[in-house]
Formats: C-alpha cells, sequence, structure tokens
C-alpha cells in the first residue's frame, strides 16, 4: 500500500467511521426529551501487515554459518547468538562499527540464505527485504567452503530472484575463517575471484579486519 520513509510520516492506513449523534444534539427547548439519534456510519475493518525493513549501511549476507554473526560481534558491540549449527541467527541483528577518529556505520547481520530462498525454502523471504535498505552488501564465503565461486554466485542469483535492483550495489567478497589457509591456497583462491573486489579475514585472529573497514568506509563515502 505505501512505505514510511522519513522520521515523523503519517499515514492513514484505514479510515474510521462518521461519528453519530446522540439524542442530546436534538434537544430544542420546545422539545427537551427526543427519543431519536443519528447513528454513526462503520469505518473500514480489515488485517494489514507491517513489514519492517532494517536500515543498515552494510548488510552481511551468506550461507547458514558463513561466520556473520560472529564478524559483527568482533567488529561492533553487537552480541548476536553464535553457535555450530546452521540457522543459529532468527532475526537480524545491527550492530554500530567504531571507525577512525570516531566515525562509525551500522552493519546488520541477515540471517543465512541458502539456494532456493527466494521461493522460500529455509528462512525464504522473510529477511531478503531487510538487504534492500543497505548500501552496500558484504558477502561472507568461508575460506573451507568447496567452492567460493559457487557459493557467491548462489548467493547473487537469490537475490537477483528476489529483486534484481539489489545487484546494483556495491559489493564486496570476504572470504572468513582466512586464519586456516596457508599461502599457497589463497593464491589459488584470490585466480578464482580474480577482477572481483574481495578480501581474506579471520574474526577470530583478527586478520584483515582493519583493510576491511577501510575498504567499506572508503565505498560509503564515495
Amino acid at each position: 500500500m505505501f512505505e514510511i520513509t522519513e522520521d515523523g510520516e503519517q499515514k492513514i492506513l484505514a479510515k474510521g467511521g462518521r461519528g453519530g449523534l446522540g439524542n442530546v444534539h436534538f434537544t430544542k427547548p420546545t422539545f427537551q426529551t427526543p427519543r431519536f439519534a443519528q447513528p454513526g456510519e462503520e469505518g473500514i475493518e480489515g488485517w494489514k501487515i507491517l513489514e519492517l525493513k532494517i536500515l543498515a549501511d552494510v548488510g552481511l549476507v551468506g550461507f547458514p554459518n558463513a561466520g556473520k554473526s560472529t564478524l559483527l560481534s568482533v567488529l561492533s558491540a553487537a552480541k548476536p547468538k553464535i553457535a555450530d549449527y546452521a540457522f543459529t541467527t532468527l532475526v537480524p541483528n545491527l550492530g554500530i562499527v567504531e571507525y577512525r577518529d570516531y566515525k562509525s556505520f551500522v552493519m546488520a547481520d541477515i540471517p543465512g540464505i541458502i539456494e532456493g530462498a527466494s521461493e522460500g525454502k529455509g528462512l525464504g523471504i522473510r529477511f531478503l527485504r531487510h538487504i534492500e535498505r543497505n548500501a552496500m552488501l558484504l558477502f561472507l564465503i568461508p575460506a573451507d567452503s568447496q567452492d567460493i565461486l559457487k557459493e557467491y554466485d548462489i548467493l547473487l542469483n537469490e537475490l537477483k530472484k528476489y529483486n534484481p535492483e539489489l545487484l546494483d550495489k556495491k559489493r564486496i567478497i570476504a572470504v572468513s575463517k582466512s586464519d586456516m589457509l596457508d599461502e599457497e591456497l589463497m593464491k589459488e583462491i584470490k585466480k578464482q575471484l580474480a577482477g572481483m573486489p574481495f578480501l581474506f579475514i579471520s574474526s577470530i585472529t583478527k586478520f584483515g579486519l582493519v583493510e576491511l573497514k577501510d575498504y567499506i568506509w572508503k565505498e560509503l563515502n564515495e
């Protein structure tokens, strides 16, 4: 029906009926006790669903257990639930990431996306809408993924099927859990992702996190 995007903005969801007039309204000096009144009109009734789209500068996109919640907990003061099973995150979490010189940006941890999410699989499209309000998308793919490029393509395809305009947003790939990689494996991944913006990071050792924040800040403020 509509969207509310401004602070203090108001919209009429359903109109109430016109009020009636009681018998007192019809009293006159010569007619003190009227026994009639004017009934009111019925208002609009119905069920409406209100959907909240979370506002954040950066949206974390990835399969379940890619390390999104861990990254958010390390970069911000947010305390999302973290466990070693899929769909640990059931609701979006927001965290304020502090940057240099007292600057900051907001990062959103979205529940994991799986292949077929745009058709309702997994947690389906319940949370894909939150990505629509993000200025930038951070694709988090673990270093131990069988095929990093394929995983990225699956995620990108789900976003495209849900809303093609999402592909117009700035995006970067972060290869998480990179503390598991040696130089040889890093070279292989660099070949796979050649031509794409990507970084190696590790939330546990904090490897690459400063570079990641630098990249995000630069992209957000271009």
